[in-house]
């Protein structure tokens, strides 16, 4: 059975809510609607700290991925070393 289109997809986990914004606004900027979760743990430390999620429905994947992959070349502001944007295949 094919992926539901409208099923939420994580698109990039990373430290905080900071960077998780700049990242949906990226997105939005080019008519995808994405969301966050996460944000209440982020700011926990303890032996696994938590992260934030930024998410896309399962239709927009591919292309949050492209616009990611476009955003981190220009977005200096960001520590891609610590920002999961996963295998770049798509489920």
């Amino acid at each position: 059975m094919p992926a539901d289109p409208k099923n939420p997809e994580v698109v990039a986990k990373v430290r905080n809510e900071i960077e998780a914004a700049a990242i949906v606004t990226a997105l939005a900027a080019e008519g995808i609607e994405a969301t966050t979760t996460g944000e209440y743990t982020s700011g926990f430390r303890a032996e696994a700290p938590g992260q934030v999620s930024v998410v896309v429905r399962n239709a927009d994947l591919v292309r949050a991925e492209q616009i990611l992959a476009e955003f981190k070349e220009h977005e200096p502001d960001i520590d891609w070393s610590n920002v999961d944007v996963g295998d770049g295949e798509s489920t």
